[in-house]
């Protein structure tokens, strides 16, 4: 792209998050890799899976080739503003009460293998002492 590079707002970029309209973030630039998602070795899916983030460490992790960093280049639109881009998720675990629920399951399933089967020797007991009573 000739000329000046674009400043986009990381809003405005998350906005571009359709097969036929995908933008990503890496390395603080914007890539339009909307001509790209055809013939992304990975397929469309796995690009798609990276927009709407600052998608560096997804791009780094995979370990791509020197030919496919060059090959970004000819995808590049804009810089992103640094001051725009939200502050990193951190993992917030699902509620406990799900697991809280499964233990008192395994509690009742305990109590009962060890009464069931006292309970049919009592009645096995029974049975035999009221036969030999008649």
């Amino acid at each position: 792209m000739a000329g000046e590079k674009k400043v986009f707002g990381f809003e405005e970029v998350a906005k571009h998050n359709v097969t036929k309209d995908c933008w990503l973030v890496i390395d603080g630039k914007v890539y339009d890799v909307t001509p790209f998602m055809e013939e992304h070795p990975g397929g469309d899916e796995v690009l798609l899976a990276v927009t709407g983030k600052d998608a560096t460490s997804d791009f780094e992790d995979i370990g791509h080739s020197e030919s496919a960093k060059e090959m970004m280049e000819k995808y590049h639109i804009g810089e992103i503003d640094a001051s725009t881009i939200p502050a990193k998720r951190t993992f917030v675990p699902p509620q406990q009460a799900a697991q809280v629920q499964a233990k008192d399951n395994d509690l009742l399933i305990k109590i009962l293998q060890f009464l069931v089967p006292i309970l049919i020797l009592g009645l096995a007991f029974g049975i035999r002492h009221y036969a030999k009573s008649m």
